[in-house]
């Protein structure tokens, strides 16, 4: 697959698939962007699992956090790597020793290892590389045009309405 461009229906079909996100790398702290995306997709309805040793057992936006993502107590759909790219392939390798597999490998912004994202192909697995998640809710769902930025994408269609948060939801074309 070519990583450096992808369509919005690989991505819309992504995000609409998955319901469990497990955040590696999370941060407690608030200012951080880790801290600010985890809280993002919880308030979009995602079940999220921060993972991070050294806040393990503690909780990062009223979720409990975990050291590894063999301890997250349910099948994870999709692991969001906040970490730098050489330390993608043990995350990856974790990731593909779990039971169920992961169904997608997602790594952040400025976050690319083309080893890794094979590996993860190979074993039948979906990649994103260099990409958010919250980013491209916002630009599918047409969010991120409230604050006018072009998205990239307009559609005539009503707004999805959902309980609490609001959003549009995220559209296949």
């Amino acid at each position: 697959m070519n990583h450096d461009s992808y369509s919005n229906d690989y991505i819309a079909g992504i995000l609409n698939a998955v319901k469990t996100i497990a955040i590696v790398g999370a941060s407690a702290n608030d200012v951080r962007p880790s801290f600010f995306v985890t809280k993002y997709l919880i308030d979009k309805g995602y079940a999220v699992f921060p993972i991070n040793p050294g806040h393990a057992g503690k909780e990062i936006c009223g979720r409990m956090t975990y050291a590894k993502l063999a301890d997250v107590p349910e099948p994870i759909d999709m692991v969001d790597i906040f970490r730098a790219s050489a330390a993608v392939p043990p995350i990856v390798d974790e990731a593909l020793a779990l039971n169920p597999l992961p169904k997608v490998i997602w790594m952040q912004l400025t976050v690319r290892n083309d080893e890794a994202a094979a590996k993860a192909e190979a074993a039948g697995i979906q990649v994103v590389m260099n990409r958010c998640p919250k980013i491209e809710y916002g630009r599918l769902s047409g969010e991120i045009g409230w604050n006018g930025v072009n998205s990239r994408v307009l559609s005539s269609k009503r707004p999805l309405m959902r309980q609490g948060f609001q959003s549009f939801g995220v559209r296949a074309k």
